[in-house]
């Protein structure tokens, strides 16, 4: 679980730039919501790990296969690039926030055609 040990940076750096779009756009909380609400899960996503990661240890309990059935652990992946993922999954909330103005004013435009 290499990517969990950043993962207060990675949170602080979402929340700082959270907080510069609340800031320094004129978007309705409606239109930022999504990331902010992204933060509030991984934090929660987060905690539950912590707290499921010290009932297992507490026990010495262990998640390894090997362990219990004979099998070697999976080595780990050294080629991964968690900066390019996380690139990739920018890009990914940046295209689904475009998606999710696009969809508000095509609701506000319905509500308005219904007189609401």
């Amino acid at each position: 679980m290499a990517q969990l040990e950043h993962i207060e940076a990675i949170e602080k750096r979402l929340w700082t730039a959270a907080d510069t779009l609340r800031a320094n756009s004129a978007y309705a909380s409606n239109e930022y919501f999504l990331p902010v609400m992204g933060l509030v899960f991984l934090r929660h996503a987060y905690s539950r790990y912590l707290l499921v990661k010290s009932e297992i240890e507490a026990n010495d309990w262990s998640l390894t296969l090997g362990r219990y059935v004979g099998v070697a652990p999976e080595e780990e992946d050294e080629d991964f690039d968690f900066e390019e993922a996380m690139r990739e999954i920018h890009v990914e909330l940046e295209d689904l926030n475009a998606e999710a103005v696009k969809l508000a004013a095509a609701i506000k435009k319905n509500f308005e055609d219904l007189g609401i």
